[in-house]
């Protein structure tokens, strides 16, 4: 077995038992927050966030995938230019989000949003500071360390909010969370790598091999937002606060599975594929889809069961005020199977530098969610939302699909397969809850209609 390899192994087992804790985590305090606050508060952070994250998409000028894939990216002065460029995008981030604080509470017609936005965005300015030994251990696929720093992190970070929330059950608390996180893990970052620090500078060299590199990361980024982004933005003007609230618990806990593989995508498959992009196509494809398959395997039984059971976790842990979130949760689970064909082949890609593929694909899952979101709702109602939300990675993936048989490295009769695979599975688990005396998720989304 080859170094890269262990060292792929070795991130992936990190990465997922990560992303293990940090679920435990993240579902325990999302249990406790929903008890304490109302379904409301969650509405208008998801779309605070949504803009927060939005600005930063469209920022983005591959800063993090520049120290990853560049031959410069153990470089101080390398290093150092990237941080000062992250700090001035930071701050420009501030700016803009005061600046959208009048037309967003306009036309939301609620004045919170006035002093939320503002507070929120304080963390685009901390988050620049961030020391760039994060990108390092990346590039090492040194994740261990890496996966321990953000658990830590995020413990401190949710500690914080649910004392918050608890002396001042208000959305205040959420906004003030959201600071406090970004601050635990700037300060913590320095401490990642003995002796590693950044200071400001700048190296022309390196600004353009960023700035060169990123040029298509920067559209990529911003077309990815609106691809994934956009639907809490359009629901906040289609629904009241309170059903998008009960709408982002249970895409977030749907959600679950489709994070993971992006951590892996991003965190394991990038790096692991740089390392090899001199290999003729036919022996990077053989060695990509025999990894792939193992993980497509995995993931659709993951999947096969959160679409059979996943109604009845809800409704046992979420009280009466969460109950729409039963039917949405086995429609949003079944979309996530495309998300997982797309995101175990779309960062090799991206290695080979070729991430235009991404801002084209990303693009065209924009105008699907962005023309189509409002229509399917005021034809089918909000099932009808939520059915084109759980699709919404579909166009993403046909257009990957076409780069990949492009670049030579297709993947098509391997989905074919895997695809049949999930649904026998999802058939074998469905027909045994039948058997059990059990309503069929379906049920319930057919009362919605």
């Amino acid at each position: 077995m080859t170094t890269l390899k262990k060292l792929a192994i070795r991130g992936a087992v990190w990465t997922i038992a990560g992303y293990g804790t940090s679920l435990i985590v993240r579902f325990g305090s999302n249990l406790i927050l929903t008890r304490l606050l109302v379904p409301e508060f969650f509405g208008l952070m998801a779309v605070v966030n949504t803009l927060r994250v939005g600005l930063e998409l469209f920022s983005d000028i591959g800063i993090s995938q520049s120290i990853v894939n560049s031959k410069n990216g153990d470089d101080p002065s390398f290093l150092n230019t990237a941080w000062t460029l992250s700090i001035f995008r930071g701050l420009s981030l501030w700016l803009i989000c005061l600046l959208l604080t009048w037309p967003m509470a306009t036309f939301y017609n609620d004045d919170r949003f006035m002093w939320l936005i503002p507070i929120v965005g304080l963390s685009s300015v901390i988050d620049g500071f961030t020391c760039t030994n994060i990108h390092t251990l990346h590039r090492r696929i040194n994740l261990g360390k890496l996966t321990f720093f953000d658990v830590i992190v995020q413990v401190l970070s949710v500690l914080t909010l649910l004392l918050l929330a608890y002396w001042s059950p208000s959305i205040l608390a959420l906004a003030i969370g959201v600071v406090a996180g970004s601050i635990y893990r700037m300060v913590g970052s320095y401490w990642l790598i003995p002796g590693h620090s950044n200071r400001f500078a700048w190296n022309q060299d390196a600004v353009k091999e960023i700035l060169s590199f990123g040029k298509w990361i920067f559209v990529a980024s911003g077309v990815t937002f609106l691809n994934e982004q956009s639907d809490r933005l359009i629901l906040a003007k289609l629904l009241s606060f309170k059903l998008l609230g009960v709408y982002t618990i249970a895409y977030t806990l749907a959600s679950i599975p489709r994070e993971l593989i992006k951590a892996i995508s991003h965190r394991v498959i990038f790096p692991a594929l740089s390392n090899q992009i001199e290999m003729p196509r036919s022996i990077l494809r053989s060695k990509i889809l025999s990894q792939r398959r193992l993980i497509l395997f995995a993931f659709a039984t993951l999947l096969a069961v959160l679409v059979t059971i996943g109604d009845l976790i809800i409704a046992t842990l979420y009280d009466s005020r969460y109950a729409e979130a039963t039917w949405m949760m086995p429609i949003l689970c079944c979309g996530i199977w495309i998300s997982v064909l797309f995101y175990t082949m779309s960062p090799a890609l991206l290695a080979i530098g070729k991430p235009l593929y991404a801002a084209q694909s990303n693009l065209a899952g924009f105008v699907t969610t962005g023309l189509g979101l409002p229509l399917a709702f005021f034809a089918f109602g909000t099932v009808g939302a939520i059915v084109l939300i759980a699709l919404s990675d579909l166009p993403l993936y046909i257009v990957n699909l076409y780069g990949l048989w492009r670049e030579k490295l297709s993947c098509f009769a391997q989905d074919i397969q895997m695809t049949a695979f999930f649904v026998g599975v999802l058939i074998v688990l469905l027909s045994i809850r039948n058997y059990l005396g059990l309503d069929l998720p379906i049920r319930a989304i057919l009362l919605k209609i």
